[in-house]
């Protein structure tokens, strides 16, 4: 019995002994890292060579050890001592120093270990948030800093504690005018269960000689003082502007984790954090910037045709440009569609606050401040490089909100019928573009607008087509209906029947009469088919001759295309039957809108330049049967490509043949005759 009384007894001195012991320990180690700056004289010894490493790192195993033998909550000795003693502000003042050499690897090193290592919430205290705040201006702003590994270990730790409780972020980012005014009391420390007040309260540093480290009261000869930085606003530099230096760095670990830290931050939970993000920091302006910075590096030329092979660049990819299909600029090219992306998926997954803020941002400094001015230049060059870019953005483009803003950008605000004498907007401007003297800034200003309509958007396929079509005045009031397509066909005006049809070439299929309209009122199928697949006469066909080059091949396609935009519309709540017209309500002027008139502008073209006399032409070329089966096969690439006469000609013919064959694969797949299983299995062609 006595002998288990004793081991209690000396288990239980045994368990207070560490303690003290501990703490005796911590400031003997403190005590050793003050004494090297009274006796050292060497100022070339690295850091890294002096005992000052060793004794941080039994500094912060000491308090590790130490929470654990706490009480939960509970603050030790050695813990109070690094509080009361400002031990962290001193580091950071001889981090400053950069005395020895490396001493500020080692202190963003000791700092970002005990913040993580130990668990009782420290960034509340003035005596951490302020050396914590300093230290962060420390860093280098420039790529290529010293300490960048350190640094981005040293911001991970912060994102993570401001995830974990996102009040934390205004005592991370706040300035030091702000800090200032903080009512700061002379009582102990709080304990667990006043937490309310740790905010307001730091340990008063002892006055009295027996506790100051030995040496500590000297280091203010010897070091530069630790002067008072700018009051806190949105150019100083703090966690975020921290985050986008690194964000910067050319080492791509280091940008890559920056960056990840920085979406960790802006994604935080709290509707007061977001908005203080927004409001009271350098966050939206910063990463814009950066942005905007990365567009006007790149070269004033670039040839569309390259910024289209580096599609689907990724934030979290190098970028770096590969010997094979390098050419002038793109490893700056890559490097800004790669930090657009990266917008791209901030706006997506930061908080709502943050992320409507920051794509406005977006909106305003590059779309309008930038691309705005180019896209409505009169050098063609600029122009195009433009209108290319803007392409490749919209392709990378996901989240909503930065969509709704291009969309905006684009189109305006308006989605009323438009009327031909309207103010030339921007969206006018690039409608008259797809039709542009040049060739290239058509062809790229088509392909901005087909990358357009392509996205989930209603306010797109509204403002540019459907507010022209919704009130119906294309359609004739009062007029009876056709009884059948050939009723509408003025033959007069048929390009087939040209004064120059006389050598005998006649087209062999012609529509086949039959109904207009099918039981449920739409168009009959088997007509529309038959007007795209007529235009083309026989004599100037190829398809037939080779396999899998019919109709039919493009009906997979277009039925994979029709169900999937189908799907994207789905809930717009579109009517799913038109309103019965009023046959007394007065006729209006019907303008199909600038989009549509450009487009029909530009088919009716290629039925004159093509269709209207091209009886006439194929007469002048010899041999023009085989020559127009080579010219296929070469653009199919199955021979090889050789020059020939009339090669223009050939391949309009061959290009304007697949033209008609698609958009016969799209009326079928929209109105199919029994049902959308018959989709994949068209009848043959002339037979529909």
């Amino acid at each position: 019995m006595l002998s288990r009384l004793g081991a209690l007894l000396q288990e239980a001195v045994g368990a207070r002994e560490p303690s003290i012991d501990l703490l005796e320990a911590f400031v003997e180690h403190w005590k050793g890292i003050t004494q090297y700056y009274i006796e050292s004289t060497d100022e070339d010894t690295p850091a890294k060579k002096t005992d000052i490493p060793w004794r941080l790192k039994q500094m912060l195993d000491i308090l590790v050890y130490e929470e654990r033998q706490q009480a939960a909550g509970e603050a030790g000795p050695c813990l109070e001592y690094l509080l009361q003693h400002k031990i962290l502000e001193t580091l950071c003042t001889l981090g400053k120093a950069e005395y020895p050499p490396g001493m500020r690897q080692q202190v963003f090193q000791f700092f970002s270990k005990v913040l993580a290592q130990v668990q009782h919430p420290l960034l509340h205290y003035l005596s951490v948030h302020r050396p914590v705040q300093k230290l962060l201006r420390l860093g280098g702003t420039v790529p290529g800093s010293l300490t960048e590994k350190e640094e981005v270990q040293f911001t991970t730790v912060l994102c993570s504690k401001i995830q974990q409780d996102p009040a934390l972020l205004t005592y991370i980012l706040e300035g030091k005018k702000t800090v200032a005014r903080k009512k700061v009391s002379r009582e102990p420390p709080a304990l667990p269960g006043d937490m309310a007040s740790i905010e307001d309260k730091d340990p008063p540093p002892s006055t009295t000689s027996d506790t100051v480290p030995c040496g500590a009261g000297v280091l203010t000869t010897q070091l530069p003082a630790d002067t008072e930085e700018p009051d806190g606003g949105i150019g100083e530099n703090n966690l975020i502007t921290s985050l986008i230096g690194l964000c910067k760095s050319k080492k791509g670990r280091v940008a890559l984790k920056a960056q990840e830290n920085l979406l960790l931050l802006v994604s935080v939970a709290s509707q007061a954090a977001a908005t203080y993000l927004v409001q009271s920091s350098p966050c939206c302006p910063a990463i814009v910037e950066h942005l905007c910075q990365l567009y006007q590096s790149m070269p004033t030329f670039l040839d569309p045709a390259d910024i289209a092979t580096l599609e689907g660049i990724s934030w979290r990819l190098p970028s770096a440009p590969s010997d094979e299909a390098s050419f002038p600029g793109k490893e700056a090219l890559a490097a800004f569609l790669g930090w657009f992306d990266y917008c791209d998926h901030i706006i997506m997954e930061a908080h709502t606050v943050v992320a409507d803020a920051l794509a406005k941002a977006v909106a305003e400094k590059l779309f309008v401040g930038i691309l705005q001015p180019q896209l409505l230049h009169v050098s063609e060059q600029s122009l195009l490089t433009a209108t290319a870019l803007l392409t490749a953005l919209l392709r990378q483009l996901r989240s909503p909100a930065l969509l709704q803003e291009a969309v905006t950008f684009l189109l305006g605000m308006e989605q009323q019928p438009a009327a031909l004498e309207d103010p030339c907007t921007l969206c006018v401007h690039l409608i008259r573009h797809c039709d542009h003297l040049s060739d290239e800034i058509s062809i790229a200003t088509l392909r901005l607008f087909e990358e357009l309509l392509q996205k989930p958007h209603e306010q797109i396929v509204r403002s540019l087509i459907l507010c022209h079509l919704e009130g119906r005045l294309y359609v004739v009031r009062g007029a009876p209906e056709p009884e059948s397509y050939e009723d509408t066909l003025d033959l007069e005006e048929d390009p087939y029947f040209t004064d120059g049809l006389d050598a005998g070439f006649q087209p062999s299929s012609k529509p086949t009469p039959a109904p207009a309209t099918n039981l449920d009122g739409k168009t009959a199928v088997t007509e529309i088919v038959n007007s795209f697949l007529c235009l083309v006469p026989e004599e100037a066909k190829t398809s037939a001759f080779l396999e899998e080059t019919g109709y039919d091949t493009y009906v997979h396609d277009a039925y994979g295309l029709f169900q999937e935009c189908s799907s994207r519309v789905a809930p717009w709540g579109w009517p799913q039957a038109l309103t019965p017209l009023d046959p007394h309500e007065p006729e209006r002027p019907f303008f199909e809108g600038h989009f549509f008139r450009m487009l029909f502008d530009r088919m009716s073209r290629i039925l004159e330049q093509v269709i209207g006399d091209l009886m006439q032409r194929i007469q002048r070329v010899p041999q023009f049967p085989g020559k127009l089966l080579l010219v296929r096969k070469q653009l199919m690439g199955q021979v090889p490509g050789e020059q020939l006469d009339h090669q223009t000609l050939l391949q309009g013919v061959v290009v304007l043949e697949e033209f008609c064959k698609e958009l016969a694969a799209i009326a079928f797949v929209q109105f199919p005759p029994q049902g959308p299983h018959l989709c994949l299995s068209p009848p043959p062609e002339g037979h529909v």
